[in-house]
């Protein structure tokens, strides 16, 4: 972890890959990854964590199912939204869209249950800024 402020801007602009978050940081035991985004993620659930979002840029939609129908929720840029553990979610940025992400160290991208991962999203857990 670095001790020296990190420019949100030069970290996005480092890469490149969509769907492939990059750690830029932890506070205590959790990773703050940024994200480059556009097109549709995959329906998926964090059975035992919330997943924060802060649109820095683009605007961000989110599907859930919920136990009352499934609804979408749209982030412009400047918004944040937390997705409660346990709830079946896909992501998608029709526009495209920059993001930054608040989880538990190891997280996987895709939620520990999901459907068939498709080849533009990188399941990970986050990489390296730099990598």
């Amino acid at each position: 972890m670095s001790n020296e402020p990190i420019s949100l801007d030069e970290a996005l602009a480092s890469f490149d890959a969509l769907w492939s978050p990059r750690i830029v940081t932890n506070v205590n035991d959790y990773d703050v990854r940024v994200a480059k985004v556009e097109g549709e993620h995959v329906w998926h659930v964090h059975d035992d964590t919330d997943e924060f979002f802060l649109i820095l840029d683009g605007e961000l939609h989110i599907s859930l199912r919920e136990p009352s129908g499934e609804r979408t929720v749209r982030l412009p840029r400047g918004s944040v939204f937390t997705v409660p553990r346990g709830t079946e979610h896909r992501p998608y940025a029709p526009g495209g869209a920059s993001l930054l992400l608040f989880e538990p160290n190891g997280t996987p991208s895709v939620g520990d249950r999901h459907d068939e991962i498709p080849d533009h999203v990188d399941a990970t857990t986050g990489h390296a800024l730099g990598s």
